[in-house]
């Protein structure tokens, strides 16, 4: 069974709430299964963002996804539990798996100001793939105004995309090319009281989707997981069916 609290317990490095003032940001996903490469994601933009915590937010039921398309989310917790285990920098909250129904930003966000208090400024972590999305999300103004959001580049796409979002700030195109040809790191700009800022990062080619295949293909998985989620996944026969999954 789960604790009921929303982080790990206090015999890990990594559980304890934030002190006052404390930039923490929230990098929340089905982690279907949590891989290295979530793992480099969170450690790049606290460094670049110079934010105090990194708190993981496995998702429930994501509006986005089908019903019974992901693996029991104890599981999926449990994988991210271990995998961030020794990094004090990193923690993990159950809020999303506590909330019953549909999980929606707008609910998670005003959860944890909640929880958190207001000395502690929030950090909204998200791919660039998802943000093109943004205008469909529930309340997606309000949700703008409840904290900062950081934009995470991700291969394939362009920052220049959000050029046609109206319901973000305008931002120079030239901006936007120079950031896509890594010519600059990172775009900040004012949003009511919070922070928009879409930060380049190393890509990562590790993908959730292409390490089940791997799994169910009984092809090796080294470099791609934790070795301890590569172990959990294994006892526990994880992602060896066939089955339709699209979570990347």
């Amino acid at each position: 069974m789960m604790s009921p609290v929303s982080e790990s317990q206090p015999s890990v490095p990594n559980t304890q709430h934030p002190t006052t003032g404390t930039r923490l940001g929230l990098l929340g996903g089905s982690f279907d299964p949590v891989h290295s490469g979530h793992l480099a994601i969170a450690r790049q933009t606290r460094e670049a963002l110079g934010l105090d915590r990194i708190l993981f937010i496995p998702t429930s039921h994501p509006p986005h996804k089908p019903t019974g398309s992901l693996a029991p989310v104890q599981d999926r917790y449990e994988m991210v539990r271990i995998a961030i285990a020794s990094d004090p920098f990193f923690a993990i909250s159950d809020v999303e798996i506590r909330r019953s129904g549909k999980s929606y930003s707008i609910d998670t966000i005003r959860l944890l100001q909640q929880e958190y208090g207001a000395h502690t400024q929030l950090f909204f972590l998200i791919g660039l793939d998802a943000f093109l999305d943004f205008p469909s999300w529930r309340d997606p103004l309000t949700v703008l105004e409840l904290c900062s959001f950081v934009v995470l580049s991700r291969p394939g796409l362009s920052f220049r995309s959000l050029s046609t979002i109206s319901l973000l700030p305008p931002i120079p195109y030239s901006s936007l090319t120079d950031l896509d040809a890594g010519q600059t790191s990172r775009i900040e700009t004012p949003l009511g009281t919070q922070r928009l800022i879409y930060l380049k990062l190393p890509p990562s080619p590790i993908s959730a989707s292409d390490v089940r295949s791997r799994i169910r293909q009984g092809l090796s998985v080294a470099n791609l997981l934790p070795p301890l989620v590569e172990s959990y996944i294994l006892q526990h026969h994880l992602y060896q069916e066939e089955r339709d999954r699209t979570n990347s």
